[in-house]
């Protein structure tokens, strides 16, 4: 996984259409290699209840050194909410604490539109 683009083209066929907000975590080896694909949570129409521990336990479990953090927005638009924004960072600071970086978190929406958290400075402690 090179670009926020790769992780939309990705996981497009598995949030295409679905009535409910989802929220994944893939797992990279050491050299941003996807080992791993975690369904962390199902939710309802727009939210899904995502706590730390849920999304690092996949990612310690598989002995992933990164993750990126993707869900979709059923209304078709990628723009984060505040909530989206506040989970990124608690998130970002958990792997942080486990050494588990947080690369990403994208949010898929409609006709290929994804907005990435990495790509807009929203990552590394950013607000």
């Amino acid at each position: 996984m090179r670009a926020s683009g790769d992780v939309a083209k990705l996981m497009r066929p598995l949030v295409a259409g679905v009535d409910r907000e989802q929220f994944w975590v893939l797992l990279l080896n050491g050299k941003n290699r996807a080992i791993g694909l975690n369904l962390v949570s199902v939710g309802a129409l727009t939210a899904a209840l995502v706590h730390p521990r849920e999304v690092m336990k996949p990612a310690i479990l598989g002995n992933a050194a990164a993750i990126v953090l993707v869900h979709n927005h059923p209304s078709g638009d990628p723009a984060p909410s505040a909530e989206d924004l506040a989970l990124t960072q608690r998130l970002w600071a958990a792997g942080e604490l486990l050494g588990i970086r947080v690369l990403d978190h994208v949010v898929v929406g409609d006709d290929g539109a994804y907005c990435s958290l990495a790509d807009q400075g929203a990552l590394g402690g950013a607000k």
